[in-house]
């Protein structure tokens, strides 16, 4: 048990998380910022890009261990832009609802977290 728990804490879907949660962070903290000056949604979507980049970074780095490479970020920034629909319309859907920004923030992030890991794993920093 003991073994099967060191074993996890030094795995990649461990690393994921960790800093899956720290985008998170940067995503919301940007957010709360920007959303004073900007509104909503074009503050969901700065806050986006400015998570995008750093989650580009930390994957590439520590959770894959791939290196950067110029056909990685395009594919790493195609791969998010194509979330930013769900992102974003996610967003829209529960404000209109009524739900907290936090709140929605939060949830439609735990989506897009799911759908990224899948799709880094997969393709993008696939082991060769």
């Amino acid at each position: 048990m003991i073994e099967k728990a060191r074993t996890f804490f030094k795995s990649e879907t461990f690393r994921y998380l960790v800093f899956g949660v720290l985008t998170v962070a940067v995503n919301t903290v940007s957010y709360k910022l920007l959303e004073r000056v900007m509104g909503s949604l074009a503050a969901n979507t700065a806050a986006f890009f400015i998570a995008v980049l750093f989650a580009y970074w930390t994957n590439s780095r520590f959770v894959f261990r791939t290196g950067s490479t110029w056909k990685s970020f395009a594919e790493f920034m195609v791969m998010r832009i194509c979330t930013l629909p769900i992102d974003d319309g996610g967003m829209w859907l529960l404000l209109t609802l009524g739900v907290d920004d936090l709140v929605a923030k939060c949830t439609v992030n735990a989506v897009i977290i799911v759908l990224n890991y899948l799709c880094s794993k997969l393709i993008i920093f696939r082991k060769t």
